[in-house]
């Protein structure tokens, strides 16, 4: 295949390693988009006249160039154009916010912009740069020489520059050369084992990395991309059923999904008892991924395939790598992998793409020893020039390193640890849970991370959840705290904030839990799809969490509640006003006792000490009667805030009452009575006694229920 001359003149080029696979295979499909395709060779000619039409609006060598086009072939034909005009592309996607689009074009400052008259207006408003729309300039491009521009272009040219989001909410530029995805597009080849004959899927949006490298993997391969028509990323309506049928119609063989379309096509196939025939190959990345997930899709689309991984069948990959470093740099492969108790507790990233290496720091800037999380760092021949006009953050996340051949890392922000087998275990994104900081690698910063991430881990491994996520909130200023946030399923009504805290609590290390758990219908996301950790509502304020209601999405003092915020139970009746009103319920109890039972509490016959420890006894009696009366009025809430069924919250309630408060009339009734009065001694018996253990029965119940889900 192409990757494999070595990169020099025009064929250490992007532009110029499709041209390679044009000219092998011109008549070969090369982009397909519903009825729409393009062959290599009409593609490549097409790409030329227009980085002819480009040149002369004044696109110069290392100039940049704005890419703004929908989804289908036209999107390709400017990319290469740009290429072949000795630009960089900058992808961005035409529906993108205003605000979006308006800092990428100040950010880049390209010389001109390739989109259509429809866009115009929204491209043109921060500036007056040229312009060139395809639809109205059509005529005159296709009068143009089909031979490509006399420009020499060469492997350490700028290819295209990836807008990443950074610590200060605005995207940064990533520079990225022709020999980085180069690099990369040969580590694809070798672990995906590309080729001609590949149909390769391509459902991500135009400004997100993954679209460039799914372009690569296919036309300097001489694969066909199939476009899908509908962006499922940015796309929230698009229906998930439509991309099994489009997979079987297109006879798609790879394709790549981020976390969450991956999730979504878990549940419609497991739910339609389908798979994806004819797929070999199914990458998925963007975010934690974690190993149950890995294997659940595994299993579920190799279920009628024998030796699945080995020879037949789909692989499942779950990769990692930044736009920085060329998209990808691990990647783990789950055949063979049994998976284990834990599986839905770890995310495996595996090991480096060929040529990249993969690096974890501990504190000191030094690779740290395995098992140990720290930092993860990636370097190789896909590591980007840096950012564009940001050398400060360049300087701080692109560093010397004398341990790696190449003497540079990237500074990922990310933590993990090399298992004792060399497989990487992805920990998680620090600034995702604890914010922005400039300590990642701090012992500190390590910790409370770790603690997220297995905190989550434990939230997700509960039968009744869908998703999970931990992070570190702010309720009060100074004052951090982990809280946990649950998507559970639909019919799972027990799994409710009290519970699923209450399970965290008895299952973490002390001070690792939760101080809350709020249930969430969805969990938000970002454009990318990717988990919106910014968005994520804080817990409602103890005084307006209501138990299970309130869990469900009470308001509160956050943009959604509930769960506990501290170690009481939603609705908690204040120990201190339990007491406090007790008191005179127990002091008109003792005034009521003579006149209720006369000589009950006589001890004029009872020698001492032996009278004052009946008189403690007494005490005991009223005090307890006055809290049981107490609890009786007021105390409901406390036990319908631990999310048990209604019938047995009521009945615990009843049998506290009745624990607490029967003593002072069982032991009156006694001691008035005649030893040998049967008939009252039995009714005594039955209404004290037994309904005493009755109590203590249910109590135990109500202490010992477990959900269904819980149960299974």
């Amino acid at each position: 295949m192409g990757w494999e001359a070595e990169p020099s003149g025009r064929t250490g080029t992007l532009h110029g390693r499709f041209e390679e696979q044009a000219r092998r295979s011109p008549d070969a499909v090369a982009v397909r988009c519903g009825a729409r395709e393009l062959t290599y060779g009409g593609l490549d000619e097409r790409a030329n006249r227009l980085a002819r039409h480009l040149v002369a609006q004044g696109l110069e060598p290392g100039d940049r160039a704005a890419v703004a086009l929908g989804r289908g072939t036209e999107v390709f034909v400017a990319l290469l154009a740009v290429l072949k005009a000795g630009g960089a592309y900058v992808p961005l996607e035409p529906g993108a916010p205003d605000a979006l689009l308006r800092h990428a074009l100040a950010d880049a400052d390209p010389a001109l912009v390739v989109t259509e008259e429809a866009h115009r207006v929204r491209l043109t408003d921060t500036g007056g740069r040229t312009v060139v729309c395809l639809d109205s300039a059509a005529e005159t491009i296709a009068a143009l020489p089909a031979d490509p521009p006399p420009v020499t272009t060469g492997p350490d040219d700028l290819a295209c520059l990836f807008f990443t989001s950074g610590s200060t909410g605005l995207p940064r530029g990533a520079l990225i050369e022709h020999r980085n995805l180069l690099a990369a597009h040969q580590g694809w080849c070798e672990v995906y084992g590309l080729s001609p004959a590949d149909r390769i899927l391509q459902t991500a949006s135009l400004e997100f990395d993954v679209f460039t490298a799914d372009w690569v993997r296919a036309l300097c391969t001489g694969a066909t991309l199939v476009v899908a028509p509908r962006n499922l990323t940015l796309d929230r309506t698009a229906d998930i059923a439509d991309l099994p049928a489009l997979v079987a119609a297109e006879r798609i063989t790879v394709l790549e999904l981020n976390v969450r379309t991956a999730r979504r096509l878990h549940d419609h196939l497991a739910a339609v008892g389908a798979t994806l025939p004819g797929v070999r190959l199914l990458t998925v990345g963007a975010e934690k991924w974690y190993l149950d997930e890995q294997l659940g899709l595994q299993r579920l689309l190799n279920q009628d395939v024998l030796g699945a991984g080995a020879g037949g069948g789909t692989r499942v990959l779950n990769v990692y790598g930044l736009a920085e470093a060329s998209v990808d740099s691990t990647y783990f492969d789950a055949a063979g992998s049994a998976g284990g108790d834990l599986s839905e507790r770890v995310s495996l990233v595996g090991t480096p793409f060929p040529g990249a290496r993969v690096h974890v720091l501990g504190p000191d800037g030094r690779p740290a020893p395995a098992g140990e999380v720290g930092e993860i760092a990636v370097a190789g021949p896909g590591l980007g020039r840096g950012y564009l006009n940001r050398p400060e953050e360049t300087a701080r996340r692109f560093v010397p390193a004398a341990f790696d051949p190449n003497g540079r890392v990237l500074l990922t922000g990310d933590l993990g640890r090399f298992r004792a087998d060399g497989v990487l275990e992805f920990t998680a994104r620090a600034e995702s849970v604890v914010g922005p900081t400039d300590s990642v690698r701090s012992a500190d910063v390590v910790r409370r991370v770790t603690a997220a991430a297995r905190a989550e881990g434990a939230l997700r491994a509960h039968p009744a959840v869908r998703e999970a996520a931990v992070a570190e909130v702010e309720p009060q200023p100074g004052t951090r705290t982990l809280v946990g946030y649950a998507v559970t399923a639909p019919d799972a009504e027990e799994a409710d904030a009290w519970s699923l805290s209450v399970r965290l609590s008895n299952e973490l290390p002390a001070g690792e839990a939760p101080a809350a758990v709020v249930p969430l219908p969805a969990l938000p996301r970002t454009r990318a799809g990717k988990l919106d950790r910014a968005a994520l509502p804080l817990p409602a304020p103890r005084k307006h969490a209501t138990g299970r209601k309130a869990g469900k999405g009470g308001k509160g003092g956050g943009k959604a509640g509930g769960g506990r915020t501290d170690g009481t139970a939603p609705g908690a009746f204040s120990g201190c006003v339990w007491a406090g009103c007790a008191v005179p319920v127990a002091l008109l109890a003792l005034v009521l006792t003579d006149a209720l039972w006369p000589g009950s509490t006589d001890l004029s016959a009872v020698p001492g000490p032996y009278s004052t420890y009946f008189r403690i006894l007494y005490f005991f009696e009223l005090a307890s009667f006055g809290l049981g009366l107490i609890y009786l009025l007021f105390g409901y809430p406390t036990i319908a805030g631990y999310g048990r069924p209604t019938a047995l919250a009521v009945a615990t309630h009843l049998s506290v009452f009745w624990l607490l408060a029967s003593w002072w009339p069982q032991d009156n009734l006694y001691r008035t009575s005649s030893a040998t009065d049967w008939p009252r001694q039995s009714v005594l018996v039955f209404v004290f006694n037994v309904a005493l253990m009755v109590s203590a029965a249910v109590v135990v119940r109500f202490l010992a229920w477990r959900s269904p889900a819980e149960r299974k």
